[in-house]
């Protein structure tokens, strides 16, 4: 046990300690009262010469060391109270020895001879007017024991009995410095040899690496809820001793388990210091799992509970407590996403991902006002005659960090956070500006119209209606060129507010095209109510027709008799994904109105759009 000195250190020249002066009767009175008290103290007490010898003891010296006061003459003081055990201790009783030191306090471990420990405070301090120094050592047993039991208290769970959310963070911080430590020895053979051989000796090696299962329990409010606190701490107790013995039952490690924690409510953590990797993790997750499964019986309430784990596992150097938490803490929601009642391990691409839409969601709204979006188009092409009959406007993201990003990786984000208003209605106003400046520089031609995508939230958080009239009147464009388009789901079943926009619009004379038709509902007898005029067919049902030498015969059915239901309607039909002339030919003889996809264009820059309209028509 390491001494922790005190005291600044005070040399003293040699002069201090010169010949005194003839002591008179005062002083010879003082000392016969001096020693005295020495002899009859409770504190045990030993006087030192310079060189460290024990010159007398106390009584109760001798007691705490189990032997009679006058057999401790002439011993080393070091040697009764361990103080040579490690050197800075041993270095600072040697300075109060020397009188460079006033004073110096530690803490010992002692053996006392009935075979029972005991802990000591041990003082050492130089005796006025002398070369000598006082030794002093007070029994602090009691005092060590009562501070073990609150921390004890302070450390662990009152429901559980486990270590608890501080208990837990104290371990793995020192088993992560322990990695640190073990990385930074790397260099020295010797002693990376001797490490490995002391841990070998007791059953396991070390391996630096560090596991953690992070997992909750699902459902469990429920219990609280509808059973009570009572029974819910019964059952966290329950589940504690299972854990436990999972954690104890490891066969991967012979040193007697691994740390069980309750974090608070019903989140554990199992620690898994040294881990051999993955494998262990994961088969402690799966036997943890299993345990929990089988039900609990708590006074005569039967209970069935499952558990969701985050899983990880990984070096220890170079990692952190914060980081390792918040890796499970992600983990541990990836496995509730996932269905719940499973274990998931750590990924660095999905966490990559994470935090690339993380990233992407924090800037987004900035964005808009920074002018960081472009527009691209899609030619919309007559199957009949190849005549470009109109664009859809597709937005991409010009982002600093990450490039050109299609709308797949972020329009989900916007509509989340709500900023597909704002955004949506800058894709409105910049298409149908551009749409407007087209018909413009081709006033002889045809003008054609352009296509936008609204999502759902543009009906409910903003009003849609107001917004395209302004931008309509705003930059000229006439109201039958302009297209919206919405997905299936989000049209079908609409009611309330978004039916009374959709028939606004549709009044106004802005045409309504159901976005992805096919995927959904495909109720088209619910679409004869709504006010839609165009139905872009999904291309699943147009890469059915790419095998013409294996052609199925239903998936020709399925297409031609959506598209006759459709023209009864007085709908025209669009197909999306069209890629090969053999497929535009299908698609023509079946009937559908027009095609888009990559054998007309992929989509491309305004002034390309702006060099199809009054050329030849495209090949169908």
């Amino acid at each position: 046990m390491s001494g922790t000195p005190e005291g600044p250190v005070h040399p003293e020249p040699p002069e201090t300690y010169a010949a005194q002066p003839a002591l008179t009767e005062r002083h010879h009175a003082e000392l016969r009262d001096y020693h005295a008290a020495f002899r009859v103290s409770q504190l045990a007490m030993a006087v030192v010469d310079q060189d460290g010898v024990v010159v007398t003891a106390n009584d109760s010296f001798g007691a705490l060391l189990g032997t009679e006061a006058g057999a401790l003459r002439d011993q080393p003081a070091a040697d009764l109270v361990d103080l040579a055990s490690d050197g800075r201790t041993w270095h600072a009783y040697r300075e109060v020895l020397r009188g460079r030191r006033s004073r110096f306090r530690c803490t010992r471990r002692l053996k006392h001879p009935d075979g029972r420990s005991l802990w000591a405070e041990v003082t050492v301090a130089p005796v006025p007017d002398s070369r000598r120094v006082l030794l002093s050592i007070a029994d602090i047993s009691d005092r060590r024991e009562l501070q073990a039991r609150l921390r004890h208290l302070q450390m662990h769970d009152p429901v559980t009995r486990l270590p608890n959310r501080a208990l837990f963070f104290e371990r793995l911080s020192a088993a992560l410095e322990a990695s640190a430590q073990d990385a930074g020895c790397g260099d020295d053979a010797d002693a990376t040899e001797a490490v490995s051989s002391s841990y070998e000796s007791y059953g396991y090696g070390r391996t630096g690496r560090i596991g953690l299962c992070y997992l909750d329990l699902d459902g469990f409010k429920a219990v609280n809820d509808t059973l009570g606190h009572r029974v819910g701490d019964r059952l966290l107790a329950a589940v504690a001793a299972r854990l436990t013995e999972c954690a104890d039952s490891d066969g991967y490690t012979r040193s007697g388990g691994h740390l069980v924690a309750r974090l608070g409510g019903d989140e554990f953590a199992i620690l898994v210091e040294d881990s051999t990797g993955t494998e262990q993790l994961a088969d402690l997750a799966r036997s943890v799992l299993c345990a929990l499964q089988l039900p609990f019986d708590l006074a005569g309430q039967r209970l069935s509970v499952s558990a969701s784990i985050g899983v990880v596992e990984r070096s220890g150097h170079g990692t952190t407590a914060t980081a390792l938490m918040q890796a499970a803490d992600t983990t541990l929601y990836w496995a509730k996403a996932d269905g719940k009642a499973r274990w998931t391990l750590f990924d660095p691409e999905r966490n990559a991902h994470r935090m690339t839409r993380q990233a992407l969601s924090s800037t987004l709204r900035p964005a808009v006002e920074r002018g960081e979006f472009a527009l691209e188009y899609q030619p919309l092409v007559d199957l009949t005659d190849g005549a470009v009959r109109g664009v859809e406007a597709l937005v991409r993201w010009n982002h600093p960090q990450f490039g050109s990003l299609p709308p797949n990786r972020f329009i989900g984000i916007a509509e989340e956070d709500g900023s597909i208003v704002e955004l949506g209605r800058w894709v409105l106003r910049s298409a149908c500006r551009q749409a407007r400046q087209w018909q413009k520089d081709h006033p002889r031609e045809r003008p054609i119209f352009v296509s936008v995508n609204v999502a759902v939230r543009q009906v409910w958080d903003s009003d849609l209606v107001a917004d395209v009239a302004g931008i309509l009147a705003e930059t000229g464009l006439a109201p039958h060129l302009l297209q919206l388009e919405l997905t299936e789901s989000a049209v079908m079943g609409s009611a309330g507010r978004p039916l009374q926009a959709l028939q606004a619009l549709s009044d106004m004379g802005v045409r309504i095209a159901i976005d992805d038709f096919g995927t959904g509902y495909s109720n088209l007898a619910y679409l004869s109510r709504l006010p839609v005029s165009v139905l872009k067919l999904d291309g699943s049902f147009v890469r059915g027709f790419q095998d013409e030498e294996h052609a199925n015969p239903a998936d020709e059915l399925i297409v031609e008799a959506l598209v006759q239901l459709a023209h009864r309607l007085g709908l025209t039909v669009t197909a999306e994904c069209v890629e090969t002339s053999g497929q535009a030919s299908r698609l023509r003889r079946i009937g559908c109105d027009t095609g888009q996809g990559w054998l007309y264009s992929r989509a491309v820059a305004p002034d390309r759009i702006a060099e199809l309209i009054g050329t030849e028509p495209l090949p169908v």
